[in-house]
């Protein structure tokens, strides 16, 4: 059929599974052929086409709610839900966004990009649903990977206390981006291998009801019979001690048994929680024989090959050239150990995992408990290298706050995929970091240029001793720099002056230092000299480079890749503010608003953060000092003239 001529899932209802066989391949084929050329998470999603197709078919979205976890497996429900036509937009500027949007469409009620917040939100929509006195399913699917995270280990604790009706949907495919890893992980392989559970369970069930109940005694014996039972076909019993009604494990592929499970958990009273099997990659044979997670998402790829559309002879990765510094550093000293909240290869520690099995620890979606094993092993001496992405290290604060900066803790932060990260969307673009790490106690926060100024950021925070210290560093490739042999310190809160000025200074750091020297090209051409400072520590400022810019009364302007809300920027402002400076300062950075998807390029455009716009706030103070030292001498003169 024509995917595109989709306008909702009802179409579903009266289709046979051949029929609906023949649709989950031409679902296969679309997304291979569109993924190929717009990049995106195809191994989630070639995982869970039979799946959603049943959910469809047995649900009605929008009235029923289906809740999809992180969302990056939520193509084919898009497909299903009339966004077929718009797939050549997928994850571009303006277009189709690679995860749920509620803006988007009716059916997607419920926007995600971290993992483990669908049951807790499936839990308020149920606690909604019961005050109101409505009738609809609430439907959340989880992989298993997210399952490991806290959150959704506290959710479902209460749905099982509560007894709410609700189906969980977990998708068992042994991955989350890499290989899972931790005790659930290895409870939930020996629940695939145990067989169906539900069916031998009610049938052994009636068969102790026949029993004829001869006293107490007899019927307490029959209980705890069943009991025995249930504990020796279900390893743990894990979801049913939690008040779930357990139904599988199932093969997700199976149209019978997804429809027959899904009938039984509608007609389930109190929670059901359903054990679905599936395969990552199905019907792709690069994606399905994936074992790392490489083809969890992509850029475009060709299809006959699998292999990856990349520039030719691109620089290392900024996630490469750090972990591989780290690593280089851990040869000589034994403290140093790398944790990971199921990033292994999102941050490519595979190098120095082979190299140092023992000392990379992967604790699985759980940013909270590896922020407080981190100043657990500090407080033994030890060096931890925590290296998570920006927008998961939001997840943590409390720890950062509570667990590491209060206690001084000496943890290192690699925060990986710092500033707008593009094709993502507001989900993950990592600008609040500066904002929300900067306020705290003897936190060090500083970022790079490029890769070797980097590499030496990384020695220096393996050296630095005194507690805390974060490096940030963006997404994508370096600029190819050449790398020093020798690495050193840079000392702790000094700024480089890359360009000297007598007119005005751009203050700013790491990515955003390119369009800061371009502007200062484009305005020496018209006869200004403008300064760009390196102004590599955010935490703590060159107090000292700082006070000799002030006093020579120069225009400021802050440039960066973070929110303006408490940001650099902000520093600045505090720094003048409290030594009583009144020089100009103006800041450019990410407005007070979230980011959508698109390419780097055209989302800094569209919020004005360019070299054109640097050139053209540099002339507005630059007028506004003019004419201000212009009103100066017209007040002088009048008051002598008096």
């Amino acid at each position: 059929m024509d995917l595109k001529s989709i306008t909702s899932p009802s179409f579903l209802r009266d289709m046979s599974i051949a029929e609906l066989k023949q649709l989950s391949e031409e679902i296969r084929k679309f997304l291979i052929e569109n993924l190929s050329k717009t990049g995106g998470h195809i191994g989630p999603n070639l995982g869970v086409v039979e799946l959603t197709i049943a959910l469809h078919k047995v649900f009605e979205s929008p009235r029923d709610k289906i809740i999809w976890d992180v969302g990056h497996q939520s193509y084919v429900h898009k497909i299903l839900t009339g966004r077929a036509k718009d797939f050549g937009t997928l994850r571009k500027y303006k277009g189709l966004s690679g995860f749920p949007k509620r803006n988007e469409s009716e059916h997607d009620i419920w926007e995600t990009g971290h993992s483990s917040t669908s049951l807790s939100a499936a839990m308020g929509m149920a606690i909604a649903r019961d005050l109101k006195g409505e009738k609809y399913f609430i439907v959340p699917v989880i992989g298993d990977g997210a399952l490991t995270g806290g959150m959704a280990l506290e959710a479902l604790n209460h749905i099982g206390h509560e007894k709410k009706n609700i189906i969980v949907i977990l998708n068992d495919n042994e991955m989350s981006i890499a290989p899972n890893v931790g005790a659930v992980h290895n409870m939930l392989g020996r629940l695939r291998t145990a067989g169906k559970y539900n069916w031998a369970k009610d049938e052994v069930e009636a068969f102790l009801k026949r029993i004829p109940a001869v006293g107490g005694l007899v019927a307490s014996k029959a209980e705890r019979l069943k009991d025995s039972f249930k504990y020796l076909f279900v390893p743990g019993m894990f979801f049913e001690e939690l008040g779930f009604t357990y139904l599988g494990p199932i093969d997700g592929h199976n149209f019978e048994d997804l429809f027959e499970n899904l009938t039984y958990a509608k007609k389930t009273n109190g929670p059901v929680l359903l054990h679905v099997v599936t395969k990552k990659g199905k019907g792709y044979y690069p994606a399905e024989n994936d074992k790392v997670g490489t083809w969890h998402g992509t850029g475009p790829y060709k299809i006959e090959t699998g292999d990856f559309i990349k520039p030719v002879n691109s620089p290392p990765a900024w996630s490469k050239v750090v972990s591989e510094t780290v690593r280089e550093l851990a040869r000589d000293d034994k403290r140093i150990v790398a944790i990971t909240p199921a990033m292994t290869v999102g941050s490519k520690l595979e190098g120095f995992q082979a190299e140092f099995p023992d000392r990379v620890i992967d604790v699985g979606i759980a940013e909270q408990h590896a922020t407080t094993l981190a100043a657990g092993l500090a407080t033994q001496n030890m060096k931890p290298y925590l290296t998570i992405y920006s927008t998961f290290l939001q997840r943590a604060y409390d720890q950062i706050v509570h667990d590491i900066c209060r206690q001084n803790l000496n943890v290192f932060f690699g925060i990986d995929r710092a500033g707008l990260v593009g094709a993502d969307g507001d989900t993950h673009q990592g600008v609040f970091d500066i904002a929300f790490l900067r306020s705290l106690p003897n936190m060090v926060l500083m970022m790079p240029k490029d890769e070797n100024e980097g590499r030496h950021m990384v020695y220096t925070a393996v050296k630095y001793d005194d507690g805390p210290i974060a490096m940030r560093f963006p997404r994508g490739n370096g600029y190819g720099v050449t790398l020093d042999d020798e690495l050193k310190e840079i000392p702790i809160g000094s700024w480089e002056v890359l360009k000297d000025g007598k007119d005005a200074a751009i203050l700013t750091f790491g990515t955003t230092i390119p369009m800061a020297l371009e502007a200062r090209k484009k305005l020496e051409k018209t006869g200004i000299q403008a300064m760009v400072v390196n102004a590599r520590f955010i935490k703590p400022l060159d107090e000292k480079l700082l006070n000799r810019i002030f006093e020579k009364g120069l225009p400021v302007l802050t440039v960066e890749e973070g929110v303006l809300q408490g940001g650099f920027g902000s520093s600045v402002l505090e720094f003048a503010h409290d030594n009583g400076y009144s020089n100009q300062i103006m800041r450019l950075g990410i407005p007070d608003q979230f980011i959508d998807h698109g390419e780097v390029h055209e989302l800094l455009n569209e919020i004005g953060l360019t070299s054109d716009h640097i050139v053209q706030t540099i002339r507005t103070m630059l007028q506004k000092q003019k004419k201000g030292l212009e009103e100066f001498g017209k007040r002088k003169i009048g008051y002598f003239a008096q």
